[in-house]
């Protein structure tokens, strides 16, 4: 899934969104264009569940096309 996250906009930013990701699945795969402020994320958890994550860090997302 791919999607927006147009807070990101530092290495600092990048690193908490992976993290994010990754708490609620760590073996989560994520791929972040700082540029496009986008995430590629490859999971099994929920969408919903990674947006909540997300948002609860600061970083609220919305799915990407």
């Amino acid at each position: 899934m791919k999607l927006a996250v147009p807070d990101m906009s530092c290495g600092h930013c990048k690193t908490a969104v992976e993290r994010a990701i990754q708490a609620t699945d760590p073996s989560a795969a994520v791929r972040i264009d700082l540029a496009a402020r986008t995430a590629e994320v490859k999971s099994i958890a929920p969408r919903a569940l990674i947006l909540a994550a997300l948002a609860a860090e600061g970083y609220p997302a919305t799915p990407a096309a």
